[in-house]
């Protein structure tokens, strides 16, 4: 493998999207198998190679993780013929060659890890632009943030601030808009102190505020997941996972599925603490000097366009 990829990452996601599939997903007799009975359910290792054409052998050791390096050729094939999705595809590549290799996409990806934002085993603090702050808050009163690499809040102006209640622990101190003045959010409190995982899998009130809280929080995971792919040497990603691990039964039940999902522009229901529960559409904006950093604004849905 290239620097930055992770073998037995890589190889669980095989196995549990083999796993997934029937033969007749893939367009191969069910029940029978080179003159065998089928007693398990998914396909077998030799209809894996079968379908992405590679010796049985190759593609058993990837799927146990062993340190050899495939192509992007054989990557793609693999990833069609295990009927992956454009995100889990990202996935298979990040998984292989790290962030920045071959048909990796994305913040990083092929050409360079543009700037501040590139990937790879780090624990610095993330440097933030004034100006994009002064853009989060010009957008007020439509909801804006920006969240890093880590996923940690950034910048938010007031209207996020209410309509998350600060992404504050539950509690008697976790009262909407309890912490002050607008802007970068990041510093005076400690590193992480607002962080839009651990919020949504350990805070009563993210429950409250997502009105479909387990479908938005599996896509989160899964967003998240594709993200903190591109570090899995970062000592702050780690430990964050494992905390999130430890602290969330949903967490533990959802991680070791692999599930990943692309992040974009979409809708959410969510409940307004003085307005109620509103639809609100979302737009996804990269910060182009900190690929890693994205801008989100939300503005009711009946209002878009």
């Amino acid at each position: 493998m290239t620097a930055g990829g992770d073998p037995a990452a890589l190889g669980q996601l095989l196995r549990s999207r083999r796993e997934r599939l029937e033969p007749a997903d893939v367009g191969l007799p069910a029940g029978w198998s080179a003159g065998r009975r089928r007693r398990t359910a998914g396909l077998r290792r030799e209809e894996v190679a079968l379908l992405a054409n590679l010796s049985v052998t190759y593609y058993t050791f990837l799927e146990q993780g062993r340190p050899v390096r495939p192509s992007a050729q054989v990557l793609d094939a693999l990833a069609s013929a295990l009927r992956m999705s454009a995100a889990e595809r990202r996935y298979l590549h990040v998984l292989a060659y790290g962030a920045g290799g071959a048909g990796s996409g994305g913040p990083g990806g092929p050409g360079g890890s543009g700037g501040a934002g590139g990937a790879g085993a780090t624990s610095a603090a993330e440097r933030f632009d004034p100006a994009v702050d002064e853009l989060v808050q010009r957008l007020e009163p439509f909801p804006t943030l920006v969240k890093g690499r880590r996923w940690d809040v950034l910048a938010a102006n007031p209207a996020a601030r209410e309509l998350f209640g600060d992404w504050v622990p539950s509690g008697p101190s976790g009262a909407p808009g309890s912490s002050g003045a607008p802007g970068a959010i990041g510093a005076p409190g400690a590193p992480g102190e607002r962080n839009l995982v651990r919020w949504m899998f350990t805070s009563d009130q993210a429950r409250d505020i997502y009105l479909e809280w387990e479908l938005e929080a599996r896509a989160m995971l899964g967003r998240f997941r594709l993200a903190a792919a591109r570090y899995p040497d970062d000592p702050d990603v780690r430990a964050l996972i494992a905390e999130l691990q430890h602290s969330s039964e949903h967490v533990r039940a959802w991680w070791p599925r692999h599930d990943v999902a692309a992040i974009g522009n979409g809708s959410k229901k969510l409940r307004h603490p003085r307005l109620g529960p509103i639809e609100y559409s979302h737009v996804v904006l990269q910060v182009a000097d900190y690929p890693d950093q994205t801008l989100v604004t939300y503005s009711p849905a009946s209002s878009a366009g």
